[in-house]
């Protein structure tokens, strides 16, 4: 204990082994020690006495568009990262798309390293893209670091990044398997979507026609059995329908190497709530009715969801037209996806400790980030500090996201981050932020 460096007290300390009063001795950037509340401090380190707002680990969220280079007007490293910290995420995986260039070669992701490196205020990885033309570019991008690879069955909203046929998504399947790779889908069906009705306009209720759970249900099932086929590992991105829940319990008791991931605006938000030309709801695939809200809470409580992330998804305001079929689909909740997830869980009787493990230990899982995700001896000195009952009203202008359009404004939600670290350093305190500190993440050791 003589290198220790700083220790810091709560009596709600959220471990993997329960929620405790405790103290956490931390040197180099990791915690050596979980002890007891009253722990002797060691002589020459530093005591930061939380009281009793919860020291939870830092969250990692797995799925966030950064946008950066290329399309910095709708986000960027810098301010993606800030409004990550200031909702008491430590550790981002930036997603191969919206940017230009796409995370698609090797070389590109150096390109995006390069753009992020002295912009990160928290720990940035970065996940691959699968198209139909790069399969010879999938070992060399695994061989960089990346987390794994994204693909889209249907049209991705942007050109650069084309989806994948079933055929097409055999072939980069079998390639990412054969090196031990991480397949992660947008799974909506396209020829469910082209048969759906399409119709311009402001009503919710027409986009939400358009994009039908058949469309996700019988996307996920052709994964699954392209999986199961091909002994593969892949994960559902963003699963709004609760209807293919059972398809996805069934094929993990089965062995299959499936997971899912749902998100804080499918969890907190409904389709009766929508109003009609409120294009800051809409995202693809989209939320739906509180009915199936409710089979998504049911899904994570008996582990069938495995983690939620934000699908951090931004664009400039002028692109939220008031027409549901032409606006940009993607809502930003960095900053908020913590309080707006625990608001709710609270309300269905869920624990912070469940929240812990939906986005912290779920998604350092899923991204093998073996250091991150829980306040234990040998993880990165990481956290979160979170006032569980305290309230605030989500006022667009406070949040640090680039473009400040949100679909929560106005609601009062429960939970105040009041600072952030990362491996033992303050990087948040109230409002105030440090100079970047966050490093660039790959999937080597």
């Amino acid at each position: 204990m003589s290198d220790v460096e700083l220790v810091l007290r709560s009596t709600r300390v959220v471990t993997p082994e329960g929620t405790r009063a405790a103290s956490v001795a931390v040197a180099g950037g990791t915690i050596t020690a979980v002890l007891v509340h009253d722990a002797d401090v060691p002589a020459g380190a530093r005591l930061e006495d939380l009281g009793d707002d919860v020291l939870l680990p830092g969250l990692v969220d797995t799925h966030v568009h950064v946008n950066d280079p290329g399309r910095t007007e709708w986000e960027g490293f810098w301010t993606a990262t800030r409004a990550a910290a200031a909702g008491g995420i430590t550790t981002i995986v930036d997603m191969p798309l919206n940017s230009l260039p796409p995370t698609t070669t090797a070389e590109n992701l150096r390109t995006k390293q390069e753009v992020a490196r002295t912009k990160a205020h928290i720990d940035v990885g970065f996940w691959g893209g699968a198209l139909p033309d790069n399969l010879k570019d999938l070992r060399p991008l695994h061989d960089a670091g990346v987390f794994g690879f994204k693909a889209f069955l249907s049209p991705s909203g942007v050109d650069e990044f084309p989806e994948l046929d079933q055929e097409q998504l055999g072939r980069s399947l079998a390639e990412i398997a054969g090196f031990g790779g991480l397949l992660i889908v947008h799974a909506e069906d396209p020829h469910q979507l082209a048969a759906a009705p399409q119709q311009s306009g402001g009503r919710y209720a027409d986009f939400l026609a358009s994009r039908p759970k058949d469309a996700e249900n019988r996307a996920v099932e052709n994964l699954i059995a392209q999986a199961k086929r091909l002994h593969a590992r892949v994960h559902v991105l963003h699963l709004s329908s609760s209807d293919a829940l059972p398809l996805i319990a069934t094929a993990k008791r089965e062995g299959v190497r499936v997971t899912v991931e749902s998100c804080p605006h499918f969890l907190t938000l409904t389709a009766e709530e929508v109003p009609d030309g409120a294009t800051e709801f809409k995202c693809c695939p989209p939320i739906r009715e509180a009915s199936n809200q409710d089979a998504l809470w049911a899904g994570l409580a008996d582990g069938t969801i495995d983690c939620i992330v934000s699908d951090h998804s931004p664009s400039t305001k002028d692109l939220k037209t008031d027409d549901f079929a032409t606006a940009w689909g993607g809502i930003s909740s960095l900053q908020l996806g913590l309080p707006a997830i625990w608001t709710e869980a609270r309300r269905r009787g869920h624990t912070l400790e469940d929240v812990v493990r939906w986005m912290a230990a779920g998604p350092a899982e899923l991204a093998g980030l073996s250091q991150k995700g829980a306040i234990q001896a040998g993880r990165d000195a990481d956290f979160a500090v979170l006032a569980p009952d305290e309230t605030f009203t989500v006022d667009p202008a406070e949040l640090h996201h680039r473009n400040q359009v949100t679909a929560y404004a106005g609601r009062t939600l429960h939970g105040v981050v009041t600072s952030t670290w990362l491996r033992g350093e303050r990087i948040l305190a109230g409002s105030e932020f440090t100079e970047p500190r966050g490093r660039l993440l790959t999937r080597h050791p």
